[in-house]
């Protein structure tokens, strides 16, 4: 995108929104990169450049512009509609594994060396590995300073620096203040707000910051972190959250007060989120045991809800299909549900095997009051994190009430997951997942499918065989046979995955719908 100049421009001019994170627009006479929705008069074509990441800029020596803040847009919807060595790397940068373990524990997970991972970045996104991890350390230190009263030298280290003096320059060279002054500004912010505008009512000229707090928002218990989630729009939150709280594992999820709240096992910790929709943004409310795993917990709750997904042109393919145009009309932006973690999915797709939802819930339950490790939740009802493939290697057959086939069929999977045989994740090569998923025993499409679709988050995973696909399927006129289907649906890729969500939304399912 960032290099077709007459489509970026005509971008800019329009100040779309659509944009924003697909590509950045650098003023060479300010030095100053921006969104391509910033509010400011677009400066003349010969002195714009455009960079395809906020790394990229801040490489060339472009500071964020302090109105639009382009360094929190929404990510690319790109890296994960792809699944080439390049989207990998980024989703895996996102999920802050360089801060963890560095390039080579990246280039590692990706069976590549150091320099050709380096190379492949740099000729793509004009930025190395440990530039993208530098920008995302900068969004996480702004977060962390906007929103906290953490002190500045637990910041630093909490949002990956490796010294006080490295974060200072950082801040310092990426937004044009310092660390003191961001802080500042937040407080003048918040209470211009409180004084001047309606509680929650963001500024006439800035668009809400993807991880970072609205400046009027009320202050957070210690330890909590609020921030405000931004996606393109549109977006439609009854399926989204409707499939999530439906199919909710009592003790690791819950629907309370117009929220979704989970536990997340992270790296360096635990926590727990409330995600809420609202009409510009997702509302999020985290609490970490150690703030380090600030970065790794956004990644996730963006995945989990699909918010780096281009719902435009989604629903433009799909509208092509006549039969599919009223079902888009009735309801655009449809998401696709995942998961905050593609190891726990798994284990649950094998458990809701033939069986309703309500039961695969409940022999989920049982394993987590069995394996799960026990969290404290002052605010609700969350009482343990998923148990992962660990824990439950140990698990006695005999104990699980369902067949002896299905124990079977768990058991490997677990196996599989514990001993490295099986990986799932960011890094994952979705056609080598499926492989070694089908290799499995109890594995067949409708289950390989449907962890393609929501633990690896491949957006072209497609289900003929499931009987509400097969059901909505009949109802509009469509095929019904998974052959045909599939034939049918060969116009919808790579999108799929997304018109799957449609014909779900056919049924009075409780999953289509926001609960109340």
């Amino acid at each position: 995108m960032h290099t077709d100049t007459e489509r970026c421009l005509r971008a800019v001019r329009s100040k779309d929104a659509r944009f924003d994170g697909v590509f950045f627009t650098a003023v060479r006479t300010t030095r100053i990169y921006c969104r391509p929705s910033c509010p400011v008069v677009p400066p003349k074509p010969e002195n714009m450049e455009f960079h395809p990441t906020a790394a990229s800029c801040q490489r060339a020596g472009f500071r964020a512009c302090k109105r639009c803040r382009p360094d929190t847009s929404p990510g690319s919807s790109q890296w994960n509609a792809r699944a080439d060595a390049v989207a990998r790397a980024v989703r895996l940068i996102q999920d802050g594994v360089v801060d963890r373990e560095g390039v080579p524990g990246l280039a590692a997970r990706l069976g590549y060396s150091s320099r050709q991972i380096e190379r492949q970045l740099l000729a793509e996104l004009g930025a190395g590995p440990l530039a993208l991890a530098r920008a995302q350390r900068a969004q996480t230190a702004r977060v962390l300073i906007e929103t906290t009263g953490m002190p500045m030298a637990e910041i630093a280290f909490a949002a990956g620096f490796a010294s006080i003096r490295t974060f200072n320059d950082t801040v310092r060279e990426v937004f044009a203040l310092t660390p003191g002054e961001l802080r500042d500004r937040a407080d003048r912010a918040g209470r211009r707000d409180r004084t001047g505008r309606a509680p929650g009512t963001p500024a006439p000229t800035s668009t809400p910051p993807s991880g970072s707090a609205s400046p009027s928002a009320a202050p957070s218990a210690p330890g909590v972190i609020t921030l405000r989630l931004p996606f393109r729009t549109p977006l439609n939150p009854s399926n989204l959250f409707g499939h999530l709280a439906a199919t909710a594992v009592p003790g690791v999820e819950e629907w309370r007060d117009g929220a979704y709240r989970r536990t997340l096992a992270l790296p360096y910790g635990h926590g727990i989120v409330a995600l809420s929709p609202r009409p510009d943004h997702i509302h999020c409310r985290l609490a970490l045991t150690d703030p380090r795993d600030l970065t790794h917990a956004i990644s996730r709750c963006r995945r989990l809800l699909d918010l780096d997904a281009d719902p435009v042109a989604v629903d433009e393919q799909l509208r092509a299909d006549p039969l599919f145009a009223p079902l888009i009309d009735a309801g655009p932006g449809r998401r696709v549900p995942r998961t905050v973690d593609a190891a726990e999915f798994a284990v649950r797709a094998v458990l809701g095997q033939q069986v309703s939802t309500a039961a695969a819930r409940t022999h989920a339950a049982r394993l987590v009051t069995a394996y799960g490790q026990p969290v404290d939740d002052p605010e609700g009802g969350l009482t343990h994190l998923f148990p992962g493939p660990e824990a439950l290697s140990g698990l006695d057959p005999e104990t699980l009430a369902m067949p002896r086939s299905r124990r079977t069929t768990l058991l490997s999977l677990v196996t599989a997951l514990a001993d490295g045989t099986l990986a799932l994740g960011p890094e994952s090569d979705w056609d080598e997942a499926r492989a070694r998923l089908l290799a499995l025993p109890g594995f067949g499409p409708w289950t390989t499918e449907i962890i393609a679709m929501r633990a690896l988050g491949d957006p072209d995973a497609f289900l003929p065989g499931d009987l509400g696909v097969r059901r909505a399927a009949e109802q509009l006129g469509l095929p019904a046979t998974p052959a045909a289907l599939t034939a049918r649906a060969a116009a919808w890729r790579p999108w799929r995955a997304y018109a799957v969500q449609y014909l779900w939304a056919t049924d009075a399912h409780p999953i289509n719908h926001l609960p109340a």
